[in-house]
């Protein structure tokens, strides 16, 4: 019991040291750039957060926006309301409210939430937090996934693990350890669980943060790296299509699509990379319209919507609320949403407009 308890403090001081340090680049990054002080832009003021990670719509309409720091908030429809850790979302670490970076919603309708300080649980009406004590291989939780059986599984700083709701723990599951690093890359993590993914024939992909890809059949693990084609090593988000082909957005190699076969640069193809610029290849996200569009935002650069055989690029000049989006999100209207540094944005028809905490909505 003393080397559990050990164990898991080590953990947590970890995260809280990493949370601090975060908070100092962002601090230096932005200064002078804070939501509300006054010193943004006036189309800027009264925005939602500084920084949206995350959109989530649950089955009764909500919409949920995750932050970079000031916790959730929830509009119904008419009220917008923020939860943190005062209202029982996420747990005290000493560094205020927790940085939410995954949403989910499970069969019987509870939200998942994964923060910079654990998990949080919501049924409706309560939040149940869990951290390291619970099993969890870090509380600094980066992705979530719930695949066909009904698992949740986890992807953390410290690797990916497994919820067993009969004991209402987290179990590890092991992956294989990464090569060193390469530190020309900025990657200082080997284990850092960037996307799980649970694609249509049952297997469950992990997105590592310097090893590439892994996928989980049930029985065994197919490991995919820069040798079979991968256009970069570490890699942010994972989607699967319409069509079953599964699409990488990696940090130093853009967007590639695997076939099963064979792994295509799609920044080469689409014409992204001469119109961005080699420097500008580090995609965070993928999300696929109702429409079969394919949305990518690209660092310093804005968000791309690939039809297939073209790239349309927006950014501040079409309406962002900045070129550094996080999360690109559709809602059950069919608005597509975009949140990132600065707040949320939405695209109404043809136009791009900023969605502040009094909307409109």
């Amino acid at each position: 019991m003393q080397y559990r308890t050990f164990a898991a403090d080590r953990v947590r001081l970890r995260a809280t040291l990493r949370a601090l340090a975060s908070a100092f680049v962002c601090a230096i990054l932005f200064a002078g750039c804070a939501i509300g002080d006054g010193t943004e832009p006036p189309r800027l003021r009264r925005q939602l957060s500084e920084f949206v990670r995350r959109i989530h719509q649950d089955r009764a309409g909500n919409l949920w926006f995750g932050t970079n720091g000031d916790g959730v908030f929830r509009h119904d429809g008419e009220t917008l309301t923020r939860f943190g850790v005062s209202k029982g979302f996420g747990t005290d670490e000493g560094h205020g409210d927790p940085a939410v970076r995954a949403i989910v919603e499970d069969a019987s309708g509870i939200l998942w939430f994964g923060t910079s300080c654990g998990m949080t649980r919501y049924d409706g009406s309560t939040f149940r937090n869990y951290t390291a004590d619970d099993g969890l291989q870090s509380p600094d939780v980066w992705s979530l996934c719930i695949d066909r059986g009904g698992i949740l599984w986890v992807g953390t700083y410290g690797g990916a693990c497994r919820f067993d709701p009969a004991t209402e723990r987290f179990t590890s599951f092991w992956l294989p350890p990464a090569e060193a690093a390469d530190p020309l890359r900025g990657v200082s993590s080997t284990t850092i669980i960037h996307a799980i993914l649970a694609d249509s024939r049952g297997d469950v992909w992990f997105a590592q943060s310097t090893a590439g890809v892994y996928r989980y059949d049930g029985s065994k693990l197919t490991h995919y790296t820069e040798k079979d084609g991968l256009t970069n090593g570490s890699v942010n988000d994972i989607l699967e299509d319409r069509h079953g082909n599964f699409w990488f957005a990696t940090h130093h190699g853009g967007i590639c699509r695997f076939d099963g076969t064979t792994f295509v640069d799609i920044m080469k193809s689409s014409g992204v990379e001469s119109s961005a610029g080699l420097e500008h290849n580090e995609a965070w996200d993928l999300f696929e319209d109702s429409e079969g569009n394919l949305w990518f935002p690209i660092k310093r650069v804005g968000v791309y919507r690939y039809d297939g055989e073209r790239a349309t690029k927006f950014d501040e000049s079409d309406g962002l609320a900045s070129n550094a989006v996080q999360c690109t999100f559709e809602d059950h209207a069919g608005r597509i949403w975009f949140g990132g540094y600065r707040g949320l944005s939405r695209l109404d028809g043809k136009h791009i407009v900023l969605v502040k905490r009094d909307g409109p909505w």
